[in-house]
Parts: C-alpha cells; sequence; structure tokens
C-alpha cells in the first residue's frame, strides 16, 4: 500500500513539474507586449502601445521608426505565418514540409511569380519612400528573427531563421494575386463540357454573361482532355497552408444617406479560413502621418486601411486576368512549338526544389511565348498537348508596391486614384470614402480584349495568334464611379456594367448578395454605424425563397410522406434566412446538393462534378437553369430508353434530402435546425495532427449565414453530416467619418498567431456572434487600456 502511494506521489511530483515546465515553456514563447526592448536602427524611442486586443498602436517621431518598430512586432505574433506565405511563391514548402508539398510546390515554382519579382524589383526607385520604408519594415522583422524567441512551429519542424529581403515581399504579393484568379479553375472544365457535348449543353451556364443581371453601375476537343488543370489547381489552393482569397462585400454610403451627414464605408473581404487569420491591424502615428490598417503577413503597406481624412478597402473584381493556350508542338523537335511565325524554340527554366529528409527535385519548366507550359507542372496532362498559362501579373509591369504604398499615403482622392491606376493584377474593386464627402469606387487590372468571336472561357488556340490580346484598355475604361447621384457606391463580386458597349468578362458571382445590398440601401437614408454593422452581418437571402418556389412548384407532391409534406410548409414560410435555429436553410441546403448531383454528376462524372461544385459558374446557375423545363442537362445520359424531366430530377432530389436529413438528424423535422449543421473551426497547419488539433486550432464554432448571403459563410454542398465552412468574412469593418475615433472592426480569431499569446482567440466568439469592437485612434483612450512597450535606440 505504502509503494503504491509513494508510486502516486512520484506520479504527482512528476506531472507538477512537467505543468510548471510547459508553463514556463509557454511564458518564454509568449510576445512581449511590455516593457523595454534595445532597438538597432532607430533614431530615437518609439513606443507602442498594445491594447486589449493586442493591436500594436505604434507611436514615433519619424516613419523609418515606426516601419522598423511594425515590422518588430508583426514578426513577433505573426512570424509563422510570414514564413509561410514567403515559401509558397518560390516553391519552398517542400523544404520543411517534405514531398507532401511537393506538388504546390512545382506548381508554384513554374508559374514564374519569382521570375516577375525579380524584374520587379530591378525596376524600383531605391531613394523612394515606398522603397526605404520597405527596408525599415524589413529591418524590424529581421531584428526580431535575431533577437526574438522562435515560434513554436519553428522548433517543430526544425526551420532554420533566414533574413526577409524585398523578393520575398514581391513572392507575397504574387501569391495573393494568383489566389484571385478564377479561370483556372473555370476555362479547362468548360472546354471538356463544350468538346464532350457541344456548345447547347453551355447555354445554361451563363458564360455569355447573361445571368449578371444586378450590375454594378457605372457613373462614366477530346472530352475530358483540361479537367485535370481544374482540379489540380483547385486541389493544390485548398490545400495552401495560406488560404485564397475569394470574395468580398463592400459599400460606401455618401452623407446624403447617413443620419450624421459623413461617409461611412463597411467592407468584409471574404477569404478561406485559416489560423491564424490574413489580417494583422497596425495603428501608425508619426508628427506628419496617422494610419490604421490591416496588413498581410510580410508586407509592409495595408490593403485595408483608414485615418482622419479617408478609408478604403477592396473586394475581388472576379475579371478574367488569365488565359489558357493548346500549344502546338513541333513534330520533329518537342523543344519547339508553332508560333505565327514559324516554330520556336521554348524557354527552359531550371528550378530546383528541396525536399526535407529526401532528394532535390530538378524542373525544367518550358515557357512559350504566353507563358509557362502547364504540363511540366500538373501530374495527369498529355505531353505532347501542351497548354500554356498567359497572366497578366506575370507578363505586365509589376508596380504593386508603389500602388500600395499610394493607397495607405494619399494627400487626396487625386493621389488615391493614381495609386489604383498602378495595379495591373490582381483585379479588385477598390472603395473609398473621405472626410470630405466623396466616396468613389474603381475596377483596377490592365483590362485586355480578344478578336470578335474569341471566347476566353474555353482553352484558346496558341498556334495561330488569332486567340492572342489584341488589344489593351487604357485606365480610364475600367469601371468605376465618383459621387454618383444615387449616393453610395457598392460591390459584391458581381459584374459591372459594360463601357462602350463592352462587358468585360469574368468569373462573377451570383446576384443574391448584390440584390440584398442593394434593397437595403435604396429606400434607407439614416445610416448610422449601428445600422451597418447590423447590415455587414445579414443572413436573409432574396433570391432563395425564389428558388424554393421553382423547386417546390416541379415537385411531385401525389405521394408524399409526413416528414415531407412537414419539410414543404417550412420552405413556403420561409423569409430566406441563416440564421441557427432556422430548419428551412437545412432543407434548402441539402436539396440542392441533391438537385446539383442528379442533374450534373452523370454528364460530368464523379470528380468532374466535385471540381464544378467549387466554381462561381456552379453559384451562377442555380437559380437560372431550374427555371428551364427544356435544358438538356434533366435528361440523365446514363439510363437508356428513358428521357428524365425537370419534375422527375427535383422529385428525386427531393426525397433524397429528406431521406438523408432522417438517417443525419432523426426523424423530427423540427429538430433539423441550422446550428447543427453549419459550423466552422480556424484551421492551422499543425492542428491537422489530432494530438495538436486543441493547441493549434479555434473551435468549431456553430455559426449563422450561409452561400452568398452578406454574411456568406461559405461551404461546398454536400451530403455529409456538417457544411463545414472554410471561408467567408475576414474581418468586418465599420468606418465613420461623424466618429472616426471609434469605428468598429472584428477578425475571426485574433491577433496573435501565436497559440500562447492571450490574443490568439479571443475575438472569435464575438465574430461568430456579429459582435464589433473599437479601432481606437484617441491617444488618451489607447494609454488607459494598453500594455506599453518601449523601443530603445541600441547604443554600444
Amino acid at each position: 500500500m505504502n509503494k503504491i502511494k509513494k508510486g502516486l506521489l512520484v506520479l504527482i511530483i512528476i506531472m507538477v513539474v512537467l505543468a510548471l515546465a510547459l508553463s514556463v515553456y509557454g511564458y518564454y514563447l509568449k510576445p512581449k507586449y511590455e516593457g523595454n526592448v534595445d532597438l538597432k536602427n532607430i533614431k530615437e524611442e518609439t513606443t507602442v502601445y498594445f491594447d486589449e486586443f493586442g493591436v500594436p498602436h505604434i507611436y514615433a517621431n519619424n516613419s523609418k521608426d515606426a516601419m522598423v518598430a511594425l515590422g518588430y512586432v508583426h514578426a513577433q505574433d505573426r512570424l509563422w505565418q510570414m514564413e509561410l506565405i514567403r515559401r509558397i511563391a518560390p516553391g519552398r514548402l517542400s523544404e520543411i514540409f517534405g514531398s507532401v508539398a511537393l506538388k504546390n510546390d512545382k506548381f508554384f515554382a513554374g508559374l514564374g511569380i519569382e521570375e516577375a519579382s525579380e524584374i520587379a524589383i530591378s525596376e524600383l526607385d531605391k531613394n523612394s519612400q515606398s522603397y526605404q520604408l520597405m527596408l525599415s519594415y524589413l529591418e524590424g522583422i529581421n531584428q526580431y528573427m535575431d533577437v526574438g524567441t522562435s515560434p513554436i512551429e519553428f522548433q517543430m519542424l526544425g526551420i532554420k531563421k533566414e533574413k526577409f529581403t524585398i523578393k520575398d515581399v514581391y513572392n507575397i504579393y504574387g501569391y495573393m494575386s494568383f489566389s484571385f484568379a478564377m479561370a483556372q479553375k473555370s476555362d479547362p472544365l468548360l472546354t471538356d463540357i463544350r468538346n464532350k457535348y457541344g456548345m447547347e449543353y453551355l447555354k445554361d451556364f451563363g458564360i455569355d454573361g447573361s445571368f449578371n443581371s444586378t450590375q454594378i453601375k457605372n457613373a462614366k476537343e477530346n472530352p475530358e482532355e483540361y479537367s485535370v488543370i481544374s482540379k489540380s489547381v483547385a486541389a493544390l489552393l485548398e490545400q495552401s497552408p495560406v488560404p485564397p482569397f475569394i470574395g468580398s462585400n463592400s459599400w460606401v454610403i455618401g452623407g446624403k444617406k447617413t443620419k450624421s451627414g459623413k461617409v461611412i464605408l463597411a467592407n468584409d473581404p471574404h477569404i478561406g479560413f485559416s489560423q491564424p487569420g490574413t489580417w494583422y491591424e497596425a495603428h501608425i502615428v508619426t508628427p506628419d502621418f496617422e494610419l490604421y490598417g490591416c496588413y498581410l503577413a510580410g508586407t509592409p503597406y495595408p490593403l485595408l486601411g483608414h485615418n482622419r481624412e479617408y478609408a478604403y478597402g477592396i473586394t475581388m473584381f472576379e475579371n478574367d486576368d488569365i488565359d489558357l493556350y493548346q500549344e502546338e508542338n513541333s513534330p520533329t523537335d518537342s523543344n519547339k512549338y508553332k508560333t505565327p511565325d514559324g516554330f520556336k524554340a521554348y524557354e527552359i527554366r531550371k528550378k530546383t526544389i528541396k525536399v526535407k529528409d529526401s532528394v532535390d527535385v530538378v524542373l525544367n519548366v518550358k515557357v512559350s511565348r504566353h507563358g509557362p507550359v502547364m504540363n511540366d507542372l500538373i501530374d495527369g496532362l498529355d505531353k505532347n498537348k501542351p497548354v500554356a498559362m498567359s497572366w497578366i501579373y506575370t507578363q505586365q509591369r509589376n508596380q504593386i508596391l508603389d500602388a500600395v504604398y499610394s493607397l495607405s499615403h494619399s494627400k487626396k482622392i487625386e493621389d488615391f486614384q493614381r495609386g489604383v491606376s498602378l495595379i495591373a493584377a490582381p483585379g479588385l474593386n477598390v472603395m473609398y470614402g473621405d472626410a470630405k464627402g466623396n466616396v468613389s469606387w474603381w475596377a483596377t487590372g490592365k483590362l485586355y480584349k480578344h478578336n470578335k468571336g474569341v471566347n476566353p472561357n474555353f482553352i484558346l488556340d496558341g498556334a495561330s495568334g488569332n486567340d492572342d490580346i489584341k488589344e489593351f484598355l487604357d485606365f480610364a475604361k475600367n469601371p468605376s464611379a465618383t459621387n454618383p447621384d444615387w449616393n453610395y457606391v457598392y460591390s459584391a463580386n458581381n459584374q459591372a456594367e459594360a463601357i462602350d458597349g463592352f462587358l468585360y468578362p469574368g468569373y462573377y458571382l451570383p446576384e443574391d448578395r448584390a440584390k440584398r445590398i442593394t434593397q437595403l440601401l435604396d429606400p434607407k437614408s439614416n445610416w448610422d454605424k449601428e445600422s451597418v454593422s447590423e447590415m455587414i452581418t445579414d443572413n436573409t437571402s432574396i433570391v432563395a425563397p425564389v428558388v424554393v418556389k421553382s423547386l417546390i412548384a416541379n415537385l411531385n407532391v401525389k405521394s408524399l410522406s409526413k416528414n415531407e409534406k412537414e419539410a414543404i410548409a417550412i420552405l413556403k414560410s420561409w423569409k430566406g434566412t441563416s440564421n441557427l435555429d432556422d430548419v428551412a436553410q437545412t432543407i434548402y441546403s441539402k436539396w440542392v446538393y441533391f438537385y446539383l448531383k442528379n442533374t450534373f454528376e452523370d454528364e460530368l462524372g464523379v470528380d468532374g462534378f466535385k471540381q464544378f461544385l467549387k466554381t462561381h459558374i456552379m453559384k451562377q446557375i442555380i437559380a437560372k437553369q431550374i427555371d428551364n423545363e427544356n435544358s438538356l442537362w434533366w435528361d440523365n445520359v446514363t439510363t437508356k430508353n428513358k428521357k428524365e424531366t425537370r419534375r422527375d430530377v427535383l422529385s428525386k432530389s427531393f426525397n433524397e434530402t429528406v431521406a438523408s436529413l432522417e438517417k443525419q438528424l432523426g426523424g423530427s423535422v423540427d429538430s433539423w435546425t441550422w446550428n447543427k449543421v453549419h459550423q466552422v473551426e480556424f484551421n492551422h497547419p499543425l492542428g491537422k495532427i489530432e494530438a495538436l488539433r486543441k493547441i493549434f486550432n479555434v473551435g468549431p464554432f456553430e455559426v449563422s449565414g450561409t452561400n452568398e448571403v452578406i454574411n456568406n459563410q461559405m461551404f461546398y454542398y454536400n451530403n455529409e453530416e456538417k457544411h463545414t465552412v472554410d471561408g467567408g468574412p475576414s474581418t468586418r469593418r465599420v468606418i465613420d467619418f461623424s466618429d472616426i475615433e471609434n469605428s468598429w472592426s472584428i477578425l475571426p480569431t485574433g491577433q496573435s498567431g501565436n497559440p500562447f499569446s492571450s490574443h490568439y482567440s479571443d475575438q472569435a466568439e464575438m465574430y461568430n456572434k456579429g459582435k464589433f469592437r473599437k479601432m481606437k485612434m484617441n491617444k488618451g483612450e489607447i494609454i488607459k487600456t494598453s500594455t506599453k512597450l518601449v523601443f530603445i535606440p541600441y547604443k554600444k
């Protein structure tokens, strides 16, 4: 008995010692939010106040000292995220993750982002303020790497610290730009459908722009040959440790429509969820400059920001800035390809990818006059039928650093517009409002035209030159609106109106959010911060109830079960909301999945259908195709001697919906509430290991909202037990010029990417409840609610 007691005592002592050791270790790894730090290359003492949510408020006597401090505090909270995102474009994830990341590395290393970065850097004005302040920011990051503690992820994966460089900054912008694009996900799939079934099958897809009825107003060959591209690129972006940009909402309300007579800006960029999240907030104050911004990891200037004079945000334009070209190899030399001027040699780029615990992989990438050949980067493509990717980002002059500097350092609206004009790619809708009462919106990107009759939704002919870009448009032709008569501007990734009769091609999202935004904005003229914050978390679709009516109208109601009748009754009274206690949203989402599956999977195949579910085209098609009784897609091509009708497909889909929900959630329809199936977990790359999940991941949480409502909590339609939300508002911001010091924001999880920080997940519950916190700008209030970290010039 004594031995047992002694054993238990020893065990308890060991556990206590271990707990203490872990506690000390965690404390050692925490970011430093107070005290003094000696810092090189700053001229004067610089003070950083960290508010109760960990947002740094940097007070410096000059801009260079402020940027060194910004780099330092950004690194101590987000160094792991910085490390990941800088490795994607040059193909360096395999160095830390091993061969599991090799496909990702091969693809991105071959895209040409690194080469484009080198050219852009060589053209920079080394004496410009944008360049000099970037160097100061990098200096701050690198000083933290020298003296700060290594993130736990570095220690677990054995990552050696390397200095951050200008090239890293450009490579980060390059990855961001590629993640905006949709052509590589959609064009190959559409080409295969056309080649296998003909153009008649594509009439239901609205690729002529006919589905985009709610437009943003301006104020001035062989089947399944190409779909491997769609599948591969989509999978790579999904598996990337840094999530892609997807969509967004923003609206800027002029003073004539607000209670105070002052401008209000709202913005919530939609990005794939991850932990840590996309944005790092920071507030900088110097004697001649002030800005509160949202920064991407490893970048010196914010893409979202505001000060006392103006505010800005972004959404995705969704324009087409990637074209895929079928090249034609020489019959006698596979290193040559056909051009309008005869056969020419491919450029060969040699890339070496280092793989952890394995041998290096050498990649020889062929590059045609259009761009890199995808066959060298993606498995499964016929090597004898090369497809090249033409991407505006790597082909046009890259001025992204000067552009984002201008956005964050403008003195007047004309300066800001000039900064917008410098962005060749990605395509963005840049939203703007200021204290003088101006509201504006500009579409960025170097827009272009092909010959008449060329459809860039398909793989194009690379050999003849007939499908090449024929004209680049001047920025003045980009869609825009400044101070329109209707007193607001907005974007929800929907298509802009035609300019000079030209409707710019792209991969626009359906009109659901746009319709809801205009429905709410148009009649009301007393907007304030509170009502705008309610609107930005709105869960109502005005399109879904219309779709439900069409579904029910085409249902065979003669032999419905008790639960089926009850489900129909609930749907008939539904107002299109997706609140946690809604039942109709649960039924509707499952019915949409089975409708899509029973309509399209027979033609597309299992893999093709899965890819189709991940495209914007799928979202566009739902409301329109259901109304087309004569659609060719209703017939199941795998059944013989029978032609299925719309009624057949929709009735079968409804029967399967109810049966699936009965199995999943039980026999009581009233219990099929949305909170049971619609959930989010913010995943860290190391959280995929079950033993580490609770340490690194945040959640899960029940979450309201759904696809294509303003509170756009996105998931892929499926027949799983859960609709796992994988993307949504990456921040919600409400900037009110009548009370600029108390504008509102919220992040999905928290400011810090360090799991030992108290700010790792302290905003998560607020975010999921639709709540906000202040973006403080009043120094007195900041000092009262903050810890204080002082950077002191280093003296030898």
